[in-house]
């Protein structure tokens, strides 16, 4: 298999920024192991059902990325309560 390049990547991975590109192509991982991590992070339980062992070298540092980068869109949620919602008075 060869290794993941920048397109790979971009097709993947939607909202990915240059610098977690380079992270993911870093890795030397391949589109295999790519499409494992996205698995893992989908839903672990099945891989686990399907007697996998958990994710270990490069589908983990992958699986380790793309958290961040799931955790990382998550923050730019919490803006404030939404619209409509009640503010305590004070």
């Amino acid at each position: 298999m060869r290794p993941l390049t920048r397109e790979d990547v971009t097709r993947a991975v939607s909202g990915a920024d240059d610098v977690t590109i380079a992270q993911i192509i870093g890795t030397g991982a391949t589109v295999d192991e790519l499409a494992e991590a996205q698995a893992w992070l989908a839903n672990d339980e099945p891989m686990m059902n399907d007697g996998r062992p958990l994710a270990h070298g490069r589908v983990r540092e992958l699986v380790d990325i793309l958290s961040d980068l799931e955790d990382g869109e998550d923050d730019g949620n919490d803006a404030g309560p939404a619209p409509g919602s009640a503010s305590p008075a004070g």
